[in-house]
């Protein structure tokens, strides 16, 4: 017996509707394929195949048909072939006087827990049972089992006579399940015929110098067809929120910093920013240190014996450090813990400028590397957003000033601070942003004035003093697009098509 295929099926459908006196098929599910008519799923999607075909060239119009019947379920096949629980009930209970009543425990041995606890209620409501001192007897003589009479109804029929209520019921009771079956009615089309031409998508010379083209018949043009939409690219929720924080960086006067270099000497990382060499967080369980090359360029030599100076021996109105200063340990490479790293440097060069120090107000956007394990709200490699801003007497109420300003423009009108250790900073703060969503204070940036022991060895002018802040990029936007899991964010689980279709933002307005 061969397989059904549309090529098969195709000369049944156009027969079939030119013998139909109505010129119609009724029920594709009566049509018959060697001889057996097509009754199941499967047969119709094929069926479908051939309609959409045939449809396309207007030679046969269809109408979808969804029909629902019902099958048993594994209970409701028990019913049928032994009756219905309050049936089995019933039945091995004795008549009156005929007997010992059956109690509780008795009843469970015979037929089950299940059974004789939803039987026993069904067949008092039923009032085919009767209590009698600690058990029960029969109340009538011969029930009629209607669950199991409607149940084998439905087996044999695949619907009850009396309709919605009866199988409402018996799905409640789990009893039976809904089975939906898709079929078609078909009719001639405009074209219809017995034999499918094949037609022409397009006109070709070739056809034009033979007259080809006079007996060919050609396909339909879709003029009201969109087209496949193009595939363009879409630009990262990231980077939709990085744009907006430059643009605001940009309205309050400030200019970027380079930030291209995400391999850094530990001397800048660390050493230029007054963090010691003995700190936790240089350690490898925290950074990512990098085998080859194996040592970093030096900087200036006399910067370089200023910043060991002040971390050894103090200076500046600092007793620094006190513990030995090893240049091997300057001279390591790696994957920048933070893009402070950049804004020392850029301090320094601010310093040692032609002209002298001028005031300056800075900031950059991009990416640095922590050796952290990845959870749904943690990454290895993350973005930073940083701003500093260097110029003569400025004060941390400056500070606080400037950054409610610039947190205003993303949304953030309630904001908190917190005091708060860092090497670089003193003072320093923690900064911290009421979140509607949450309903809590949570934090999102840290910030504080750079230590004179970070400044100073660099050449700038006493009474000049840099602002400080970063915070993450990955927050904001998570906040933004309601995105709980980072790794869904960034990375493979990242959904490609939500990329697409996310909106750009418009922090200003107040989101958080």
């Amino acid at each position: 017996m061969s397989s059904l295929t549309p090529e098969g099926l195709q000369p049944i459908i156009l027969q079939t509707l030119a013998s139909s006196p109505d010129g119609k098929i009724a029920d594709t599910r009566d049509l018959a394929f060697n001889g057996a008519a097509l009754r199941s799923t499967e047969q119709q999607a094929v069926v479908r195949a051939v309609l959409d075909s045939l449809a396309s060239k207007e030679m046969v119009e269809y109408k979808q048909i969804t029909t629902t019947t019902y099958g048993l379920t594994e209970e409701g096949e028990i019913i049928a072939t032994k009756g219905s629980h309050e049936y089995r009930v019933w039945e091995v209970l004795p008549v009156k006087g005929a007997g010992e009543p059956v109690g509780v425990p008795e009843l469970t041995k015979l037929i089950g827990a299940d059974i004789a606890k939803v039987g026993q209620q069904r067949a008092f409501k039923n009032k085919w049972i009767a209590k009698d001192g600690a058990g029960f007897i029969r109340a009538v003589e011969a029930p009629v089992d209607e669950t199991a009479d409607q149940v084998k109804e439905i087996k044999e029929k695949g619907d009850h006579s009396r309709g919605e209520a009866v199988t409402k019921e018996l799905q409640k009771r789990k009893l039976i399940q809904p089975r939906k079956y898709i079929h078609y009615s078909v009719s001639k089309g405009a074209q219809f015929s017995t034999e499918v031409k094949q037609l022409e998508t397009d006109l070709t010379v070739e056809m034009l110098q033979s007259g080809a083209w006079r007996e060919a018949s050609f396909k339909q043009y879709n003029f009201a067809a969109a087209g496949q939409p193009t595939d363009g690219g879409a630009l990262h929720p990231l980077l939709k929120v990085r744009e907006e924080f430059r643009n605001i960086f940009f309205d309050m006067g400030f200019t970027e910093m380079p930030t291209n270099r995400f391999v850094e000497s530990a001397f800048w990382n660390f050493d230029a920013m007054f963090v010691p060499q003995q700190h936790p967080a240089r350690e490898m369980q925290d950074t990512f240190y990098v085998k080859d090359p194996v040592k970093a360029l030096r900087p200036d030599p006399e910067y370089y014996e200023r910043v060991r100076k002040v971390h050894e021996e103090g200076g500046y109105g600092s007793i620094g450090y006190r513990a030995p200063f090893n240049r091997d340990e300057s001279e390591k490479l790696l994957l920048r813990t933070h893009t402070t790293a950049v804004s020392t440097d850029m301090l320094y060069k601010l310093a040692n400028q032609e002209g002298g120090f001028k005031p300056a107000k800075m900031y950059s956007i991009d990416r640095v590397f922590r050796n952290e394990t990845a959870d749904a709200t943690h990454l290895a490699e993350f973005h930073q957003v940083e701003g500093v801003v260097a110029d003569y007497d400025i004060t941390l109420g400056n500070l606080i000033a400037f950054m409610q300003e610039f947190f205003s423009k993303t949304g953030n009108h309630k904001l908190r601070f917190k005091p708060a250790y860092n090497p670089y900073t003193e003072p320093s703060m923690e900064v911290f942003s009421w979140h509607e969503g949450l309903g809590k204070w949570i934090e999102i940036a840290n910030s504080g004035i750079f230590r004179p022991e970070m400044l100073e060895p660099m050449g700038l002018p006493k009474g000049v003093r840099v602002l400080g802040w970063g915070m993450s990029l990955e927050r904001p936007t998570m906040i933004k697009y309601k995105i709980s899991d980072i790794r869904t964010l960034v990375g493979h689980k990242t959904d490609l098509d939500q990329v697409k279709k996310r909106p750009a933002v418009r922090l200003e307005k107040g989101d958080d």
